[in-house]
């Protein structure tokens, strides 16, 4: 069942993190810490802290927002900044952040859309200007 009238399902933070055994209680307790400020943030839905059942040292916190914008202004605000980014930037560097398109429940389906410019993959930072595009001037 397809309900028009709810929102974008959403976004999805997949975090994972390769932790020695004898380092495990103490990233634990940060992960903990992390996710409780993170919580604290509008738009935050839930977290959950998850070990690999394949290989002792792999983790995983899986965080849900309700849209990027509350996910990068969770990101920006002073307490995220002091008190999750050190422990979250020692994560496994790769994609993380992922918009959520399809979501099925008992209660039905609800689709999203992505919001990934067609062009993503090959205009970067600094390209929406260029010889073309003449300079503003103030």
């Amino acid at each position: 069942m397809f309900d028009s009238n709810t929102s974008a399902p959403g976004l999805v933070v997949i975090s994972r993190f390769t932790v020695p055994t004898d380092q495990a209680p103490q990233f634990a307790l940060d992960a903990r810490a992390a996710i409780a400020v993170l919580a604290e943030r509008p738009g935050f839905v839930d977290a959950v802290l998850g070990q690999s059942t394949d290989d002792e040292s792999l983790r995983v916190i899986t965080t849900r927002w309700e849209g990027i914008g509350a996910y990068r202004r969770a990101l920006s605000s002073y307490e995220v900044k002091v008190a999750a980014i050190p422990f979250l930037s020692l994560a496994i560097d790769e994609p993380s952040a992922f918009e959520i398109v399809h979501t099925r429940t008992p209660e039905g389906t609800s689709e999203g859309m992505s919001g990934l410019a067609a062009d993503a993959g090959s205009i970067g930072l600094g390209f929406a200007s260029g010889p073309d595009i003449a300079s503003v001037t103030s």
